[in-house]
């Protein structure tokens, strides 16, 4: 097994071989095989290399590419191949070391360059492959955001959302076919939205302007009305001190068992946004308000298990933290669950009937924890008068494996 790189990732701009290093063009020269786009392969033009343009699904080139080791083989990407790009999917199938990668300015370098916004300071996202609506949590006040567009229809999709969310001031520029000889830039606002025949290779960059209407904010308890719900939803104030307990951290699993609306696995997923979530829910409706929730509120990746714990939990990827909700009576799940959590992994239940709650302390005793009995109070009318009406008490018992 070869252990020099053999494994060339060419990152290449608008300019192809011209604004190539001269390293870079050396390799696609004496390369054996070039894998690549059909623009990519394109933009290089003639080679004596077998060439061979990606599939869809691309892994399925990935055979002929190991097929080929100790060879030189190149393959071209856009830009910096490890910016959402090919190259850390390569890396998964061929080890690093065996690996030379020479990138171009991504599109997010070029874009802040032409703008002049320092890189650092924006939220850099792309919408090429995923939903619309991932964009939704950068969506605060003042953010300047980089997003990559999937085609030339995103940017007009980008300002419609924008306008139903209350930020038709927004700013958007488009960047076309950059650090070529099409390059183009186009600004316009959100409201005022009419450019045409937009290049598909585009980068949005978009200044917020306005306050918007049900843009997440980076701390976690969203308002209750926020999510569509029958009524089975932790409630704000209790969600609030969930989420802390639950402290999700970047890759971090969640399974949110008896997801009801979806509440806490939403703002899991709010909280960093290479977090992932499992909600398990067995009831249909409220399956379908979930997916609805996850979406409105710019997560509709997370994912959705139709069925009822224990029994939908067989066979899940291990979890770094587990809420079990929905007025668990499941017997054995408490202890399922601490079986299935990962090494410090957090477990947290909350419990508001007697016969749950004495659940609760019998596993307090097996296992450790934390006990926290909770009593939230809201002014109400009394007649006359203001006085403060006070929820049913509840009890949150919470533990790092």
């Amino acid at each position: 097994m070869s252990a020099s790189p053999w494994l060339t990732i060419v990152g290449l701009g608008e300019d192809g071989l011209e604004g190539l290093s001269l390293a870079a063009r050396a390799r696609i020269a004496q390369a054996r095989l070039v894998v690549g786009g059909a623009r990519h392969l394109n933009l290089i033009g003639a080679t004596r290399a077998e060439r061979l343009a990606w599939p869809s699904p691309l892994q399925e080139a990935f055979p002929k590419i190991l097929s080929m080791r100790g060879a030189d083989v190149v393959v071209l990407a856009s830009g910096d191949p490890f910016f959402y790009g090919v190259g850390s999917l390569l890396a998964q199938i061929v080890p690093p070391s065996e690996i030379l990668c020479l990138p171009q300015p991504s599109a997010f370098s070029l874009a802040a360059s032409r703008l002049g916004w320092p890189l650092q300071d924006c939220a850099l996202v792309t919408l090429h492959g995923r939903a619309l609506e991932k964009i939704i949590p950068h969506l605060q006040p003042g953010a300047r955001i980089l997003a990559l567009s999937w085609d030339g229809d995103t940017p007009k999709k980008l300002a419609t959302l924008l306008t139903e969310r209350g930020l038709s001031a927004s700013r958007l520029t488009l960047c076309e076919a950059m650090g070529g000889p099409r390059e183009l830039l186009r600004t316009t606002l959100a409201e005022n939205f009419n450019i045409e025949g937009i290049d598909p290779l585009n980068t949005i960059a978009l200044e917020v302007l306005g306050e918007g209407a049900r843009i997440p904010p980076k701390t976690p308890g969203l308002p209750d009305d926020w999510f569509e719900h029958d009524g089975q939803i932790t409630k704000r104030e209790m969600r609030a001190l969930t989420l802390a307990h639950l402290a999700p951290r970047p890759r971090d699993l969640l399974w949110d068992v008896g997801a009801g609306s979806g509440s806490i696995s939403i703002e899991w997923l709010l909280a960093d946004p290479s977090t992932r979530a499992l909600a398990i829910e067995k009831n249909p409706e409220r399956c379908a308000r979930i997916s609805r929730n996850a979406s409105t509120l710019g997560v509709p990746h997370l994912k959705l298990i139709e069925g009822e714990a224990p029994k939908a939990l067989t066979d899940l990827e291990q979890p770094n933290a587990i809420f079990i909700g929905g007025g668990f009576t499941a017997p054995g799940l408490i202890d399922l669950c601490w079986s299935a959590l990962a090494p410090h992994g957090r477990l947290v239940v909350n419990a508001v009937t007697l016969e749950s709650q004495s659940d609760l302390f019998a596993a307090h005793r097996r296992f450790g924890g934390e006990l926290v009995q909770t009593q939230f109070a809201h002014a109400d009318n009394i007649g006359r008068f203001r006085g403060f009406r006070p929820a049913m008490p509840s009890v949150q018992w919470s533990v790092t494996k």
